[in-house]
C-alpha cells in the first residue's frame, strides 16, 4: 500500500479500535440478566405471576357470559373470543413488565416523568378528539383505542415522587403546593370525561405520598376535611355519581349491577360450581373485567376469592419490607405510591362486588381482561419491580429520607440553619 495514500477511517470505528465481536456482546447481555436476577425482588415477581395465572383461568371462565351478551343477532362471538384476545395482550404485556424491570432506578424515573407529561397532554385532548362510550369520553385513538388516564397511573406515582425529592436539594421550595396543584388538574381533567372512580384513586395515590412525606397533622386534617368538601360537591354537581351512591346507601334490586354481582359471588359457596358450570354469570354485565371477582367467587369459590386478596395484600406488605431498609425518598415514595396504585384500585373492585362500594366501573389489575389497560398494569408492576431493585451487597443507599424527616423536625420546631445546610449538601 503507498503510505502517502491517505487514511480513510470506517464508518463507526476509530483508528485502531476494534469493533466488538457478536460474542463479546452476547457475554455482556448475559451479565445484565444476571445482574437484574440478582437485584430484582423475586418473591414479589412471583405473586405479580400468580396473580396474572388465575386472571388467564378467570378470564376463560367469564369469557362466554361476555361473549353471549355482546353477541348480536348478526355477529356470534365464540364463547372463548375474549380468552384468546386476554392471551395476546397478557403476552404483550409480559414483554412490557420485564423490559420496565430491567430500567435502572433512574431510567424509570425518567421514564415515568416523561410518560407523565404525555398523559396529561393527551387528556387535555381527550373531551375534543376523545371516543365516547356509555356516556363517557375518556378514550383517545391514536392507532390503537385507549385510555389515557390508565398509563397516567403508573407514571402519577412516580411524577409525585420525583417533585417530592426535590426537598432534599432545597427544603424552602414549595413542592406541597406543587403536588396538590398537579392533582387537581389531573382531577379536573378527569371529571371532565367524567371518570369518578379513577379520581378518587389518583387522590388516593397522592394523600398516601403527602403523608409518608412527614407533613404535619394539621395538614393532614384539613386535606381530609377538603376532601369531604370535594366528594360532596361532586356529589350534587356529578348525576351518575349521585344515582351509584343513592343506589348504594338506599339498597340494591335484584337488578343492580352491585346486587348482581354479590349473589353471583355467593352462589358457588367455599368450593364453586365448577369451571364453566356457573349460571348467574350469564347475566353479570361486563363479567369478564369490572365483575371479574364474582365470576371467581361463583365458579372457584370463595377460597379462591380470599387467596386473591391475600395475594394483593403481600403485594404490599412485600413492598413495605423492601422499603425498610431504603433511605432514598425518591425510592421510597415511588415504590409506595405504586403500590398504593395498584392494591387501591384491586380493593375498590373487590368492594364494589361486595357490594360495600358504590360501582365504580374500575377493573381488577393482573386479573381482568383488558387491551391497553392490561399493558398499563404491566408497566406499572415492571416500573415498581425496578424501582425496587437493589444490590444485595449493599446495605443501605444514600441518606435521603432520614435526612428529609430531621428537617422536617426542624421546620415544625422553628427555622434552622443546620437544615439548610443539610439541604444544600443534598
Amino acid at each position: 500500500m503507498n503510505s502517502s495514500q491517505p487514511y480513510i477511517p470506517q464508518a463507526g470505528k476509530r483508528p485502531g479500535e476494534r469493533r466488538p465481536s457478536p460474542e463479546r456482546f452476547r457475554k455482556s447481555k448475559r451479565a445484565e440478566l444476571r445482574i437484574w436476577w440478582r437485584e430484582i425482588d423475586r418473591v414479589l415477581l412471583v405473586l405479580i405471576l400468580i396473580l396474572m395465572v388465575i386472571g388467564t383461568a378467570a378470564v376463560a371462565a367469564a369469557s362466554p357470559a361476555s361473549a353471549s351478551r355482546l353477541s348480536t343477532t348478526n355477529v356470534a362471538l365464540p364463547d372463548l373470543y375474549f380468552f384468546s384476545a386476554h392471551v395476546r395482550w397478557q403476552l404483550l404485556g409480559l414483554i412490557t413488565l420485564f423490559g420496565a424491570s430491567m430500567l435502572t432506578r433512574e431510567n424509570a424515573r425518567r421514564m415515568g416523568v416523561m410518560l407523565a407529561g404525555a398523559m396529561v397532554l393527551l387528556l387535555f385532548l381527550v373531551p375534543f378528539i376523545g371516543t365516547e362510550v356509555n356516556g363517557a369520553r375518556r378514550w383517545i385513538n391514536l392507532g390503537m383505542s385507549f385510555q389515557p388516564s390508565e398509563f397516567l397511573k403508573p407514571a402519577f406515582a412516580i411524577a409525585l415522587a420525583w417533585i417530592w425529592s426535590w426537598r432534599l436539594r432545597d427544603p424552602n421550595l414549595p413542592v406541597v403546593w406543587i403536588v396538590t396543584g398537579m392533582m387537581l388538574l389531573v382531577a379536573s381533567l378527569l371529571m371532565l370525561q367524567p371518570n369518578f372512580g379513577d379520581t378518587i384513586l389518583f387522590a388516593g395515590v397522592w394523600f398516601v405520598l403527602l403523608v409518608l412525606s412527614g407533613i404535619s397533622v394539621q395538614r393532614i386534617g384539613g386535606v381530609i376535611a377538603a376532601g369531604l368538601v370535594s366528594v360532596t360537591t361532586i356529589y350534587f354537581l356529578y348525576d351518575n355519581a349521585r344515582h351509584r351512591i343513592d343506589a348504594f346507601f338506599g339498597g340494591g334490586t335484584a337488578f343492580d349491577q352491585v346486587d348482581l354481582g354479590q349473589r353471583t359471588l355467593l352462589a358457588g359457596g367455599w368450593t364453586g360450581t365448577g369451571f364453566w358450570l356457573g349460571l348467574r354469570k350469564m347475566k353479570l354485565p361486563e363479567a369478564h373485567t369490572d365483575y371479574i371477582f364474582s365470576v371467581i367467587g361463583e365458579e372457584f369459590g370463595l377460597i379462591v376469592c380470599a387467596i386473591i386478596v391475600i395475594l394483593y395484600l403481600a403485594i404490599i406488605v412485600r413492598v413495605l419490607i423492601r422499603l425498610v431498609n431504603e433511605e432514598d425518598l425518591f425510592t421510597v415514595l415511588a415504590a409506595a405510591g405504586l403500590a398504593t396504585q395498584i392494591g387501591g384500585q384491586a380493593f375498590i373492585n373487590i368492594l364494589v362486588n361486595l357490594q360495600l362500594f358504590p360501582s365504580k366501573g374500575m377493573t381488577l389489575p393482573l386479573v381482568s381482561y383488558g387491551g391497553s389497560s392490561t399493558i398499563a398494569v404491566c408497566l406499572a408492576a415492571g416500573l415498581l419491580l425496578a424501582i425496587t431493585r437493589r444490590n444485595p451487597f449493599l446495605s443501605r443507599e444514600t441518606p435521603g429520607l432520614r435526612q428529609l424527616l430531621s428537617e422536617v423536625k426542624s421546620d415544625n420546631a422553628g427555622p434552622s440553619k443546620s437544615g439548610t445546610a443539610k439541604g444544600d449538601r443534598a
